[in-house]
């Protein structure tokens, strides 16, 4: 994996407020590859873990089932943040159009700051 991607993905899943989400696919683009959202849910598997990834989900507002515990596990940390949580277990979702967050910044652009 290109550590400087790895390092863009980590800054910007950092910036993520409470009680809002981006999706795999968005952080890719904004971190310099678009076609990379399967990645990202790579980096967010085995990344830091005092990052925001339950701020984290799919184009369509899904929950990850490789998160650690889990899509129970996911909705529990999101409803934490007050994040209202839909669905039944194991088709939990929340609603990307309302919490979905976008940074002011391109991220591509700033690679050797979030080194």
């Amino acid at each position: 994996m290109d550590s400087k991607f790895t390092n863009r993905v980590y800054g910007l899943v950092g910036q993520i407020p409470k009680g809002r989400v981006m999706t795999y696919g968005q952080i890719a683009a904004l971190c310099g590859n678009a076609q990379a959202s399967r990645i990202v849910g790579q980096i967010a598997h085995f990344g830091p873990t005092d990052l925001p990834w339950q701020r984290v989900v799919t184009k369509k507002g899904g929950l990850a089932v490789g998160y650690y515990g889990g899509r129970e596990g996911h909705k529990k940390d999101l409803e934490a943040e007050g994040v209202e949580v839909q669905g039944e277990a194991g088709d939990y979702f929340v609603n990307v159009s309302v919490l979905i967050w976008s940074p002011d910044i391109d991220l591509r652009s700033q690679s050797s700051e979030l080194r």
